[in-house]
């Protein structure tokens, strides 16, 4: 009959997504035991890990079932094991978060779901900061969706490297007062993106690390939807000022955003509050009307509801998607629409926020 520890061994393939390591090394599972017909393990999931939570449930069943004698097993829920709390990377990374040499804030704008206009947000965003004066920096940390080269209308240039292994250093891209770097600069225009979370862990941290922002007063990195691999490694890599949650009025984008706010609470990141993206639809020829073709209130209901600001809500405007293919953002484009307005009133109340703490 199977042994408690042939029953070890068969977990021993199963690993962090993020950084490759068994979990049975990072402590993650143990506690294994084995009365057939039952086998029994603990799991010790640090909270940055939870969105890996099921997978791990479901291959760590099916390995056991698979074992002779063994019918069912029960999982026990642990504690995160001490060298994996909050704090820590988790992925083979030291718990320390390593700050950006000359970079003084980095603000982080998320989404719990595509299609809301997170992108749209973030390169505006870090345009109005820099009509202000800023130094900023754009990370488009966005690997599977790389939109930030074709809204700076730059999709056609390549960044200089230099050097090589550790000692490469990448020069960003200069436009509308921004220094930019992007996956999609480095990859043809149709090429996919088919990589697991280590390789994603490392092509952001060589975008934090390994490129050559010089002094910026403000890093604006647009994370790809979702929770997963991307935003655990920003949050673990470096000390952020805090985190935007992008949303629209729809109840679905905001079942997912809640979900996204609630991991970066978890993994003790400011969220600095809500923008409702898509609030209205305001019509070319008829600028003082509102059409609420996505519902409204959505973003006042996710922000009331986890006790954040209500940071901008931003209409739905022909010249802010047109500026966005043209490779023009509008907050530079026409500084006089509606949007750019609020994009710039935004700027200025994530300024006064990020200072004051600090």
């Amino acid at each position: 009959m199977t042994s408690a520890e042939q029953a070890t061994q068969a977990l021993s393939d199963l690993r962090d997504a993020g950084s490759d390591r068994s979990l049975l090394d990072l402590g993650w599972l143990d506690q294994v035991r084995v009365s057939p017909p039952r086998a029994v393990i603990r799991l010790n999931l640090p909270g940055f890990a939870q969105g890996q939570r099921d997978r791990i449930v479901n291959d760590a069943r099916a390995r056991l079932l698979e074992l002779e004698g063994i019918d069912d097993v029960q999982i026990e829920v642990g504690q995160p094991p001490s060298q994996g709390g909050i704090g820590q990377a988790g992925h083979g990374q030291a718990a320390e978060r390593q700050a950006i040499p000359g970079v003084k804030h980095v603000i982080a704008v998320s989404s719990g779901k595509g299609g809301v206009g997170k992108s749209t947000v973030a390169v505006n965003l870090a345009c109005a900061f820099a009509s202000q004066g800023l130094r900023v920096g754009l990370l488009d940390a966005d690997i599977y969706g790389p939109n930030a080269p074709t809204m700076l209308g730059v999709a056609d240039r390549t960044p200089e490297v230099s050097g090589s292994g550790e000692n490469q250093c990448m020069q960003p891209i200069e436009t509308c007062g921004v220094a930019m770097v992007s996956m999609g600069l480095l990859i043809e225009e149709n090429q996919p993106v088919i990589w697991r979370g280590p390789m994603l862990n490392g092509i952001i941290r060589q975008f934090l690390y390994q490129v050559n922002w010089g002094e910026r007063d403000v890093l604006v990195v647009d994370l790809p939807p979702g929770t997963g691999d991307a935003q655990l490694s920003l949050a673990q890599a470096v000390p952020m000022a805090g985190v935007v949650i992008v949303t629209t009025p729809q109840q679905v984008a905001l079942q997912d955003a809640r979900r996204g706010l609630a991991m970066f609470r978890q993994m003790g990141i400011p969220v600095l509050g809500v923008v409702e993206n898509m609030s209205a639809f305001i019509p070319p020829d008829q600028p003082e009307k509102r059409y609420a073709l996505f519902g409204s209130g959505g973003g006042k209901t996710l922000a009331d509801a986890f006790d954040v600001p209500l940071l901008a809500e931003i209409p739905m405007e022909m010249q802010l998607q047109a500026g966005g293919d043209q490779g023009q953002p509008i907050t530079l484009a026409q500084p006089d629409s509606i949007s750019a307005r609020l994009f710039i009133e935004l700027a200025h109340r994530l300024s006064s926020m990020v200072s004051s703490s600090h």
